[in-house]
């Protein structure tokens, strides 16, 4: 099996000599799960392309500090792929901008919140549980880093997780119990430590203090990272069995 990365942003040379690039987060929370597969990134944020959805039996999209709804060259070409993913039923897991962007393909719509910023462990709420999210709790925790979020589904898509802070929080395509893509806000790559790095080292500048205090805090609570990982894991086990 070969799983693409679909690379989206950029760390600081600080961050990636500490914790690699964005490809690399995402096998350390896959690969574990996923022991058949070989991974590769395309850095689509570079300008790279993919080939065609064939090139893997299935695609994860990175978070990234670009907006959707942004003029970034790399963005169109982005959305027509993962048009071609789903009309081909190529598996494809979007993760925070992997979300969104996903969701503004298919014809979903992407903002800035008026919301503000969420960030830190937030708590979530499953809609459903087929059996490939049977390894996550009804209500589960992960850490969160984002300002836009998904306030339109895309036709077809349903919505499996929900929060008070971001009610669109996980979204399928293709029929809850067979996707062939699925996404969500949240970061289940991300550590605690990663996000308060990355908090010490860029959201102070943008986020208040009284948002950032009390963020850092949750991240001492437990999370749901290692479910997520078996859980995507599983997504791609199941549908390359459907396909």
């Amino acid at each position: 099996m070969k799983i693409g990365i679909l690379e989206t942003g950029h760390l600081s040379d600080t961050l990636k000599a500490k914790y690699g690039r964005y490809p690399d987060f995402f096998e350390r929370l896959v690969a574990p799960h996923l022991p058949e597969a070989e991974f590769f990134a395309v850095a689509i944020v570079d300008g790279e392309v993919a080939d065609s959805p064939a090139q893997a039996d299935g695609w994860i999209i990175t978070g990234s500090r670009s907006g959707a709804y942004e003029d970034e060259p790399w963005i169109p070409p982005l959305e027509a792929f993962l048009r071609d993913c789903l009309a081909s039923q190529t598996p494809v897991a979007g993760i925070c901008f992997g979300h969104q962007i996903l969701a503004q393909a298919m014809g979903g719509k992407v903002v800035n919140s008026p919301k503000g910023w969420g960030f830190g462990i937030h708590n979530y709420t499953l809609k459903a549980r087929p059996a490939w999210l049977e390894k996550i709790p009804q209500e589960f925790s992960i850490p969160a880093i984002h300002q836009d979020q998904v306030i339109e589904v895309p036709k077809g898509a349903q919505v499996f997780a929900e929060s008070a802070f971001c009610p669109i929080a996980g979204l399928v395509y293709g029929g809850l119990d067979n996707p062939h893509a699925i996404s969500i806000q949240p970061h289940p790559e991300m550590s605690a430590e990663f996000v308060a790095d990355i908090a010490k080292e860029r959201l102070r500048n943008i986020i208040s203090a009284e948002i950032v205090e009390p963020a850092l805090k949750s991240l001492e609570k437990p999370a749901d990272q290692v479910a997520w990982g078996k859980t995507i894991a599983n997504f791609f086990r199941q549908a390359k069995a459907v396909r």
